[in-house]
């Protein structure tokens, strides 16, 4: 699995002349398996053209705080919301310096100010400036809010002086930048995930569905895998690809789901329900295309529909039951709604998320309200991978104080 697979890094890149660095970052964050933007500052196009880096990292290069073509014009609000990681590298005394002071006056500071993701700054600049006391309390104050600093190292500079100060290698860049996500909370640990829409059939042709991507449900599997988990994914019809590591089992139907759930749940301590399953489901299938011609306009075509089995409540039922989580999509009365399901089909967790006016559907960015028997969390707008890990993380929690409780 590459080091940063499935990773969303968002490279800033200030005026250093170690800039030049930058391009061949850019390519290897990518060969490790990253998405990856660029965001420059003034000083740094002096250095090295934003084109050269949008060639390279396959997204336009920003460098200003106001982008009329963006959300409300807000592009640092937008940007912020997107990576899993912010890496400033190289970083100068001067970018160290307005972000130890919480200045905004650039794109580059105002979205590391604004983002919720894990920020890492490489440091280039002269020995003299990195040994500075002035830098040396900006790096305090910086470490101390939770700013991880990648280097610099010793030896010769472009200045022709040799001491700290230089960039670190990108090798290394990559692997103390991998170290922000891996976490064994769940080492072995087996986890089903169930992912996806279903659909279910009223002809050959036909069928009843939702407007699940199952986005969410594979960045969950894709998490769970982060943590350590040995994983299992149960998927609908999605066009997406699997995350590495984990085994997928494709199904189609409400039908097939709720066998395909039962058959894997005995051997899976956890179970996080994500997919979007069909409530109700045709009553009959006809076995040739209906034709239209068949049915007046004035008395229209009637389809009767049946409950589908309910998964969640089959397993919560089972003497021995994994650990389950559920999701709950809701329009009106979100936490009302979700705080029922929790209770009346007796879950550990649920995740509710409101999805009135199409949130949450075709995007790749959500958010959550988790509930728990005497507990709750908001995870705030994000891109749903970093969701995903946030609420992973929740679950790693809960499910270890329910095992203690229940071994002890």
């Amino acid at each position: 699995m590459k080091q940063l697979s499935g990773k969303r890094v968002l490279l800033g890149v200030c005026g250093s002349i170690a800039a030049y660095k930058s391009a061949e970052l850019v390519r290897d964050l990518r060969d490790a398996g990253a998405e990856v933007r660029v965001v420059m500052t003034e000083a740094a196009t002096e250095f090295i053209t934003p084109l050269t880096l949008q060639a390279l990292s396959g997204h336009p290069v920003r460098t200003g705080l106001v982008d009329t073509a963006a959300e409300a014009a807000m592009g640092h609000i937008e940007l912020a919301r997107w990576p899993d990681a912010v890496l400033v590298a190289p970083a100068s005394a001067d970018f160290i310096a307005r972000l130890a002071q919480g200045r905004a006056d650039d794109l580059l500071a105002a979205l590391c100010l604004a983002t919720r993701a894990p920020v890492a700054l490489a440091p280039a600049m002269n020995a003299g400036m990195w040994e500075n006391a002035a830098t040396r309390a900006n790096i305090d104050k910086l470490t101390r809010q939770g700013v991880a600093f990648f280097g610099p190292v010793s030896g010769a500079l472009a200045c022709g002086e040799q001491g700290p100060g230089r960039m670190i290698d990108n090798r290394t860049i990559i692997d103390k930048l991998a170290a922000l996500f891996p976490s064994a909370a769940l080492q072995g640990v087996a986890v089903l995930v169930s992912a996806g829409p279903t659909r279910e059939a009223i002809d050959p042709v036909r069928y009843l569905s939702n407007r699940s991507s199952g986005k969410m449900g594979f960045a969950v599997a894709a998490a769970a895998v982060e943590a350590g988990a040995q994983v299992t994914l149960i998927s609908g019809p999605v066009a997406l690809p699997t995350p590495e590591r984990v085994k997928r089992v494709d199904v189609i139907s409400a039908a097939q789901m709720y066998r395909a759930v039962m058959e894997h749940a005995p051997a899976h301590q956890i179970f996080v329900a994500a997919a979007a399953v069909a409530d109700f489901v045709p009553q009959a299938f006809a076995q040739q295309k209906l034709k239209k011609e068949k049915f007046s306009a004035e008395d229209g075509f009637v389809l009767r529909l049946k409950q589908s089995p309910d998964i969640l409540a089959e397993l919560a039922g089972r003497e021995q039951r994994p650990f389950l989580v559920g999701f709950a999509a809701e329009t009106e009365s979100v936490e009302q709604n979700g705080c029922a399901k929790l209770q009346r089909k007796k879950l550990d967790m649920i995740a509710i998320n409101d999805v009135s006016e199409g949130r949450g559907f075709d995007r790749d960015e959500n958010e959550l309200l988790v509930l728990w028997p005497g507990g709750r969390a908001r995870l705030e707008l994000a891109g749903k991978g970093r969701l995903a890990r946030e609420l992973m993380g929740l679950i790693a929690d809960r499910y270890r104080e329910h095992y203690e409780k229940n071994t002890t």
